[in-house]
């Protein structure tokens, strides 16, 4: 008879300059052997024992009574203790703004995943296996928004990412972006990931239908999310926007509900975002401050049939929210606005964003600086009106072909190969590194992609905005 392994999770879901949202959860997998894995799906969660519905997210069923402990790093002294018997989440509050803390989970008295981990790899023999890895459960929150001006600091923009691990072929490259990624992590101070959508893709495709998982079950995030940036989100969050690939605009299924659950957005939302910061249902409108003088906006630039070809954010409600939250702040000296589709794109298969110009007036208007999208899998900079536009759609979908109309989408540059970007802002200078995969001879060493002008002419170097 097969045996079932549970391999525990830990994820940072959400934090603010007062508080955190921890989670945990599990990844089951049926094994006859340690070189025979298979990973279970949600509907044969009922075989394993306990029998589950769901294995990890907000819905999961607990998995036994739960504390969470958090340690103030720099004493070691215990700063807030939260206990749960119905959740496998708990926020803990009453923390002090940019500080960092370490902390534990115990459930059912135990350390969840305190040992080393077994982790996928990929080879003739694919599987878990134990190569070193461990939590190291330590977090920084944010700056306070309304008193403290933002140091100098360092976060992630990966889009179109969501292909998943298992194999890796010319245009799928997330395995070698993620390995990139976790270098960079560990070699600068990251705070956190925000992504420009299609965070999770249907598996493949036969005669135009998806195939495999698309992205609703919680087993269909282990490839494509859990796995691969696992030594991450136990430490820093992650905020996602929705691609079309999230919904049901290009595939069969609508992934939304079950992105929502599993990086626990109504919550995160909900529990410690003041009201009027998000809007939802249908849609994903938020946005938040990382200390004083930045504020990023997400927006939800996708379709769905029963608007009848307008994009979410033509619905009266979501409008509403859009014109308030884009309205100027002498505060917030960066302001970003990420969302899938961009406004401006050179192709080669997509290109400037229909209905997206309406909201030009507003990025103008509320003194937006950047905007980050995806949707078109290479890397493009363009500058418009004041706003630098980068796209950043190739975190593992990759297109190789060249753009084709740089003019109207207002290129500087473009790059067609699997990136992610480092974005560090200091005072009033930021800087973007296009970051490619790692060099096998210098795996140690993170290499910026090669950039090219409209022209042809090779860029080098990373790209640096000035307020």
């Amino acid at each position: 008879m097969p045996e079932f392994h549970a391999e525990p999770y830990l994820h940072l879901a959400g934090l603010s300059h007062k508080s955190a949202l921890i989670a945990w959860g599990a990844f089951y997998f049926k094994t006859r052997s340690h070189k025979q894995w298979k990973l279970v799906d949600d509907r044969d969660l009922r075989h394993v024992h306990p029998p589950r519905r769901e294995s990890i997210g907000a819905r999961s069923d607990p998995y036994g009574p739960a504390r969470v402990n958090v340690y103030e790093e720099a004493s070691g002294s215990l700063s807030a203790t939260v206990f749960t018997e119905t959740t496998n989440y708990c926020w803990v509050s009453g923390l002090s703004p940019n500080t960092a803390y370490t902390y534990e989970v115990l459930v059912n008295g135990e350390a969840w995943g305190i040992d080393e981990r077994w982790d996928w790899v990929r080879g003739s023999e694919q599987g878990l296996v134990q190569r070193g890895g461990r939590y190291i459960n330590r977090f920084r929150t944010h700056p306070d928004p309304s008193t403290e001006p933002t140091d100098a600091f360092t976060f992630i923009v990966i889009g179109d990412y969501g292909t998943g691990i298992l194999r890796s072929t010319p245009t799928r490259r997330q395995f070698e972006v993620a390995q990139a990624m976790q270098l960079a992590f560990e070699q600068h101070d990251v705070r956190m990931i925000v992504t420009t959508g299609d965070n999770i893709y249907a598996g493949h495709r036969i005669l135009g239908l998806p195939v495999g998982g698309s992205g609703d079950e919680d087993d269909d995030w282990f490839f494509t999310f859990f796995q691969p940036y696992r030594y991450m989100l136990n430490r820093i969050p992650v905020y996602p926007c929705i691609g079309n690939h999230d919904s049901a605009e290009t595939e069969e299924r609508d992934d939304r509900e079950q992105l929502l659950d599993n990086l626990y957005l109504r919550e995160r939302i909900a529990g410690d975002e003041p009201s009027g910061r998000a809007s939802m249902d249908p849609g994903l409108f938020y946005r938040f401050h990382y200390g004083r003088d930045v504020e990023l906006c997400c927006i939800d630039t996708s379709k769905e049939d029963f608007f009848k070809g307008k994009r979410l954010f033509e619905y009266a409600k979501h409008w509403e929210w859009v014109e308030q939250t884009l309205t100027p702040d002498a505060a917030a000296r960066w302001k970003f606005v990420f969302c899938h589709h961009p406004p401006f794109c050179a192709g080669p298969n997509h290109h400037n964003t229909d209905q997206m110009d309406v909201l030009l007036p507003l990025f103008a208007r509320a003194g937006v600086r950047v905007v980050l999208n995806g949707h078109e899998h290479n890397f493009q900079h363009s500058h418009y009106d004041g706003i630098d536009f980068f796209v950043t759609g190739a975190g593992s979908k990759l297109d190789p072909g060249r753009p084709d109309r740089f003019e109207e989408a207002h290129t500087v540059s473009w790059s067609n190969h699997a990136h992610f970007l480092l974005v560090t802002i200091a005072g009033s200078t930021m800087t973007v590194r296009v970051v490619g995969e790692l060099d096998a001879r210098n795996p140690n060493e993170l290499r910026d992609v090669p950039r090219y002008t409209p022209a042809g002419s090779e860029v080098t170097g990373p790209i640096v905005l000035r307020l």
